[in-house]
């Protein structure tokens, strides 16, 4: 028999359902690290199936941070106005804002930063490693690129409520959860003496919503 608070906390880890981290439990024989990495698997894999799935619906959510010192506006979309109204899906969209504040990513996906960005910051790697064996320096390089796009894309940063998530790996697990594909589509941060061009991502490369 698998002991409900282990289920308990692998729920409260993976955010996957309770049922799901019961089976996961049982699959894996009772091992925690197991079936931890049985249910991103199945996220993942989840998520991915989906991910080809029309999201026409959904909401354009704002939060206020630090006594109006930061402000978030995002639109996140899934299949269906049921789900749009959904309480875990405006507490997914809840936390997604908390994350934007805190972590200031600059876009959504790593395919959406400057060009004119990523080759400033790979020639500073390439000035940096200089001296190295030139069979190395691309794989330095590439990994210190990484570590940037780990810092600037919302979901390749890990996410703050779990550190061992990145936002993927969350958004994934709600994807499951709820059965439908979701997609943060755009957000803007705002923040008090700020240029706004600092800190923005659509996913047209836009700051506006409208």
């Amino acid at each position: 028999m698998i002991d409900p608070n282990l289920v308990k906390k692998l729920r409260e880890k993976t955010n996957a359902g309770m049922m799901d981290c019961k089976r996961a439990l049982e699959e894996t024989g009772g091992d925690f690290q197991q079936a931890e990495t049985l249910l991103r698997t199945k996220g993942i894999a989840s998520a991915d199936k989906k991910s080809a799935r029309v999201t026409k619906e959904g909401v354009i959510a704002s939060y206020i941070h630090l006594q109006g010192r930061v402000g978030v506006l995002i639109e996140v979309n899934c299949e269906t106005d049921f789900v749009a109204k959904n309480e875990i899906f405006r507490e997914f969209v809840k936390e997604i804002t908390l994350q934007i504040a805190a972590a200031s990513p600059l876009v959504v996906s790593r395919d959406q930063v400057d060009t004119k960005i990523i080759q400033a910051e790979r020639s500073i790697y390439e000035a940096q490693v200089k001296d190295k064996p030139a069979a190395i320096v691309d794989k330095i390089v590439a990994g210190k690129l990484d570590k940037f796009y780990a810092t600037v894309s919302l979901m390749e940063q890990n996410f703050i409520k779990n550190p061992e998530l990145t936002v993927k790996d969350y958004v994934a697990s709600k994807i499951a959860e709820l059965g439908e594909n979701i997609i943060i589509r755009r957000f803007v941060r705002y923040a008090v003496g700020e240029d706004l061009g600092e800190n923005c991502s659509s996913e047209h490369s836009s700051c506006h919503l409208g």
